[in-house]
């Protein structure tokens, strides 16, 4: 008696091969800020961060590209992705082409002095330069004249013709 293929299931870490679950364990990434590093063998090549413009699969036309200002990821540039989660419970990526790999991880967020912040904060504004002050419109009765005259109505009727 032979049963089906189970179809596989990772927690928390993995080496996927299936073009479909790549896609689908990548997809957090799209329209992220992320830092890359490319090594071939154990060097380093390149490295830098960059925003995941698009994730795409089964288009043989559209390039996997890493630059400063975007990130396209073709599922089909890669044989498998192995992944893995981080204590801070994010994921790291590792996207390989024989011996070649790119690493893909969440850009880190820092402050201005470049210390790390946990999580999102609410934007800081410096309001100690501001005024504010109230405007409000003038009435019929303290201006003695209608502050919109172009929708005055004229109690005679239009006679011309």
């Amino acid at each position: 008696m032979s049963t089906a293929p189970t179809a596989k299931f990772f927690v928390n870490q993995g080496l996927v091969s299936s073009r479909v679950d790549m896609q689908n364990i990548l997809r957090p990434l799209l329209k992220q800020t992320v830092s890359y590093r490319y090594q071939r063998g154990r060097e380093l090549v390149a490295h830098g961060s960059g925003w995941v413009e698009r994730i795409v699969v089964d288009d043989p036309d559209t390039s996997t590209y890493f630059t400063p200002i975007s990130i396209s990821l073709n599922v089909d540039s890669f044989e498998h992705l192995e992944f893995d989660t981080r204590p801070d419970q994010l994921l790291v990526y590792s996207l390989v082409q024989g011996d070649e790999r790119v690493i893909i991880e969440y850009a880190p967020l820092t402050s201005e002095d470049g210390a790390p912040v946990r999580g999102a904060r609410q934007l800081e504004f410096d309001t100690s330069g501001y005024v504010q002050m109230e405007l409000t419109g003038l009435t019929d009765v303290d201006a003695g004249t209608d502050p919109e005259p172009a929708r005055h109505q004229s109690s005679e009727t239009d006679t011309e013709g």
